[in-house]
């Protein structure tokens, strides 16, 4: 028996998707339940697993933009697994002790990687493998820049320019060059998600009276309250105490006493929300992504580090669902995981206001007029000027920096 397989609703404004990468080929057999292929949308990545056990036949190969609803392939099943797939939905994720490998660039995808420890385990595909023997070389001797150390026709094209005679690699050897010519460039598309971000922060740029404003925190007290507690923390809850928690409480803090800052403008009216739906910012290969933690004034400093993990896990596995992203009141975003010192994040829209935390440095500041070394972190809040005026924004930004700089305040909600 055949058993079709669609491409599934991944939300109802969503008409079409990106077929990122199949990471099974034609051919394959194949468990139920075990990852078939991966679809972005301009808002989420979603993977698709077998109904049954079967051989796949693919018939819209990766890269391809196709229509929700669509057929992208089928599965060729013993009558007994269909009945039985039937039975039971499909499920839209795999299992949590089964995580699927990082899904690659669809420029990137030609075959899944073989297996671990094997001399081909960082080969991409069938045309990397062409390409080596054409040019008598060897995985060893290339650098992978892929995911997983996997070796791409750029690493391969890079090596061979590199080589000491000076000889460049063939035209037809390099993907997407004019014949006869050298690719000094490569052209991709841009992914739904990434299609997706341009548009928002452009949006963003043009529609609303963006500003900034700095301060800086002293961390000391918060280092010194998350050194004595983290391994209690992470024993009971299950989760680690990080900083985020005391920034996304602090922010809590602040919005409520500055609820403009929580705010949007529709149309010619101010829209004030009861409850603090904090997005937080978090970079994944495919793009900046905001889950929000919903009603974070309510959760504690446990709640708000578990609801972070499980956003994480949902972000590795492809399982962010679109009413994830949805409802957001205000954004945190961390440049610091990255080393930045210093930027100026650019608002979530329709939000009002987005906080940007930074690197730790210690620095030398002056305290009780002694100049003393402390680790110090900068914080930028940008703001919609037409709904949050500079005192409010200063004035919630201190407020931030006093919690942060005393945590025992907001435990003892003062």
């Amino acid at each position: 028996m055949t058993l079709q397989i669609t491409v599934p609703s991944a939300g109802e404004s969503i008409k079409e998707a990106l077929l990122a990468q199949w990471y099974k080929q034609n051919g394959d057999s194949v468990k139920k339940d075990e990852p078939l292929f991966v679809i972005e949308t301009d808002k989420v990545t979603l993977e698709i697993v077998a109904e049954a056990d079967g051989v796949l036949s693919v018939q819209t190969p990766a890269g391809e933009t196709v229509a929700i609803g669509a057929v992208v392939g089928s599965l060729e099943v013993a009558d007994s697994a269909a009945v039985a797939s039937s039975e039971s939905p499909a499920a839209t994720a795999p299992p949590a002790e089964q995580p699927p490998a990082e899904s690659a660039p669809p420029s990137q995808v030609e075959t899944p990687l073989p297996p671990a420890g094997s001399s081909a385990a960082v080969m991409a595909g069938p045309a990397v493998r062409r390409l080596l023997k054409q040019y008598n070389l060897t995985p060893d001797q290339i650098t992978g820049t892929g995911p997983a150390g996997r070796i791409t026709k750029s690493d391969v094209l890079l090596r061979l320019e590199n080589q000491l005679t000076g000889q460049p690699a063939p035209a037809d050897a390099r993907p997407d060059a004019p014949a006869k010519s050298p690719a000094d460039t490569e052209r991709k598309p841009m992914s739904p998600i990434r299609k997706r971000i341009a548009a928002r922060l452009l949006e963003a740029r043009q529609n609303t009276a963006m500003l900034t404003t700095f301060n800086e925190i002293d961390m000391s007290r918060a280092m010194a309250i998350r050194s004595q507690y983290k391994v209690e923390f992470e024993k009971k809850h299950g989760a680690r105490l990080g900083f985020m928690s005391f920034f996304i409480k602090a922010c809590v803090d602040a919005l409520q006493t500055w609820p403009e800052i929580n705010a949007f403008i529709d149309g010619d009216d101010l829209i004030y929300h009861r409850h603090q739906h904090i997005g937080v910012a978090i970079g994944s290969a495919r793009g900046l992504v905001v889950p929000v933690i919903r009603h974070a004034d309510q959760l504690s400093f446990a709640g708000l580090e578990q609801a972070i993990v499980d956003y994480v896990d949902k972000i590795k596995s492809n399982r962010l669902e679109l009413a994830d992203l949805e409802g957001g009141t205000f954004t945190i975003s961390n440049g610091g995981v990255y080393g930045s010192l210093l930027s100026t994040p650019i608002l979530n829209t329709p939000q009002s206001a987005i906080l940007g935390m930074h690197k730790i440095e210690k620095r030398p500041v002056v305290v009780d007029d002694a100049i003393v070394i402390r680790p110090m972190m900068y914080v930028a809040l940008s703001y919609d000027h037409r709904i949050v005026d500079g005192k409010g924004a200063v004035s919630f930004l201190k407020q931030v920096k006093a919690d942060i700089e005393n945590p025992e305040r907001m435990m003892m909600e003062i």
